[in-house]
């Protein structure tokens, strides 16, 4: 008999109610008074918060917001940059039953624009420095610090699967959606401490992202904190270069990054002494077995690869327990229900099929905000469709097989080639353009765009376009002019054969 492609170990425990995720965070802050919840690390000191000084602004600027006259479930759109500020504001927002939405600074106005038609906000939270577009309500930062002296507030407690935040992620049609996910969201990522992190209290987490990625601010902040760990993240403006001497100074005792940083760090190093690193940490786009063999020789230890997506966190990984054998990604985290999908469910173990994730999971979004169409699309007979193609081995190890459709990564942020490509069509030199990523040396992907039009235009005028519009990591780090771009029999562009016209 065929054995299906479907991981169900049984279901990780409900989420108790009534709950609050900041609450949740913050659990330990009474217990763990004086210890170091955060460290931002630089090469000439560091500033420390305490689990006390932490919950202490957290709960202050809850009850600032609420003496401003916010109410519970009233949304805030943060605009504010990569400092302590960031997640302060978050939880605080959270703790008082407030709904943020943290964004990239790297944003344009123009890009702020449609999001605030889209959530019409009550307020924007917002740095002076970091573009946004007109609002009525802004609450500028040095108000949004004097908030942490106020009364603290009360955690708002209530129904774990009410919104608490929402995050932008790119759609596949090319508008960028809100992705709205419930209290309950920071209760399944135990799940990702188990299958993935093996995160200890003991544990000194350096995470190498900004404070306001939302990859930070999980797995780098939220999760360290819960767990009553101490979180570690480079001031800003650090180098990546630097990152080896704060990780060994600081003895960071795990270190997360996208792909791209261990890159950079292992470009022009063959070994690095980090005698108190325990493992490494990748997720943000699939890890290649170079990179990985060539950080185990370097530094003697592990590292350990997770898959997920802004609608799911993460949800498939390796860990010391379960490492990942050959090319696999690894296996779902215990307590997930992950299938591989065919047209009629689950395929046969070792066939192609979407990779899905059970529509009952705690760490699954609640949906799209105000697209229901988009959030019913996604979904399949009670399952979540991820829209990226995998097959699952005998022991339940999952190998990613690409996208199943063109999403791009940059960085370790999915960029649609949609919203690239209607960006830079409104250029009055450009007749058609087409996106794709195209690979320029072992593990290194860029952004290009091919166009058409009457003449070849100068890359810099294309480059002061693109800055205009789009935000830093969307922008093509290439052009290439085409005197017509490869088509379908229907005349549909055919995305997958652009990097060939790349001559680097």
């Amino acid at each position: 008999m065929e054995m299906l492609s479907l991981f169900d170990q049984g279901a990780f425990a409900p989420c108790p109610a009534p709950f609050n995720l900041a609450a949740f965070v913050l659990r330990h802050a009474s217990a763990l008074a004086d210890k170091p919840a955060l460290e931002v690390v630089g090469a000439t000191g560091s500033q420390i918060w305490s689990y006390s000084q932490l919950e202490a602004a957290v709960r202050g600027t809850g009850g600032g917001l609420l003496q401003a006259g916010f109410e519970p479930g009233q949304i805030l759109l943060m605009r504010l940059g990569n400092t302590v500020d960031f997640p302060i504001a978050y939880l605080g927002a959270i703790a008082a039953g407030l709904v943020p939405v943290p964004t990239s600074s790297q944003l344009t106005e123009d890009e702020t624009t449609k999001m605030i038609a889209d959530l019409k906000p009550a307020a924007i939270l917002r740095d002076p420095t970091v573009a946004c577009a007109p609002h009525d309500n802004q609450i500028l930062l040095p108000e949004l610090q004097a908030m942490r002296q106020s009364a603290p507030c009360e955690y708002d407690m209530g129904d774990p699967n009410r919104m608490a935040y929402a995050v932008y992620t790119s759609g596949t049609g090319g508008q960028a959606r809100a992705v709205a996910h419930a209290h309950r969201a920071i209760w399944a990522r135990q799940m990702m401490v188990a299958g993935w992190y093996d995160l200890k209290p003991s544990d000194r987490l350096l995470h190498a992202g900004a404070f306001n990625w939302t990859f930070t601010l999980g797995t780098g902040l939220m999760d360290p904190w819960a767990m009553g760990a101490t979180a570690l993240i480079p001031e800003p403006g650090t180098d990546h270069d630097d990152l080896p001497a704060l990780l060994g100074q600081h003895k960071a005792s795990i270190f997360a990054a996208a792909p791209g940083v261990y890159r950079k760090l292992l470009k022009h190093r063959a070994s690095m002494c980090l005698p108190d690193l325990r493992h490494g940490l990748c997720a943000g786009e699939k890890l290649s077995t170079h990179l990985h063999s060539a950080w185990t020789a370097a530094t003697q230890t592990e590292l350990y690869e997770a898959y997920g997506m802004s609608e799911c966190s993460t949800f498939v990984s390796s860990s010391p327990r379960h490492p990942a054998r050959g090319t696999a990604l690894g296996q779902p985290q215990m307590g997930r229900k992950v299938a591989i999908l065919g047209p009629d469910g689950p395929v046969p173990q070792g066939q192609e099929g979407t990779i899905a994730i059970a529509a009952t999971d705690p760490g699954l979004m609640l949906g799209y905000l105000n697209a229901p169409e988009e959030t019913a699309a996604r979904m399949q007979d009670g399952w979540f469709l991820t829209g990226d193609q995998g097959a699952m081995a005998v022991d339940g190890q999952i190998s990613y097989l690409g996208r199943s459709d063109d999403m791009m990564n940059a960085g370790g942020f999915r960029v649609s080639p949609i919203e690239v490509e209607t960006q830079l069509s409104a250029h009055p030199g450009i007749t058609q353009v087409g996106v794709a990523t195209v690979e320029v040396k072992t593990d290194s992907h860029i952004i290009v765009a091919f166009y058409t039009g009457p003449i070849a235009l100068e890359t810099s005028e294309l480059e002061a376009f693109a800055a205009q519009h789009l935000a830093r990591y969307k922008q093509p780090r290439a052009y290439v002019h085409l005197d017509m771009l490869p088509n379908g029999a229907n005349g549909k562009l055919l995305r997958r054969a652009l990097p060939a016209y790349f001559k680097g």
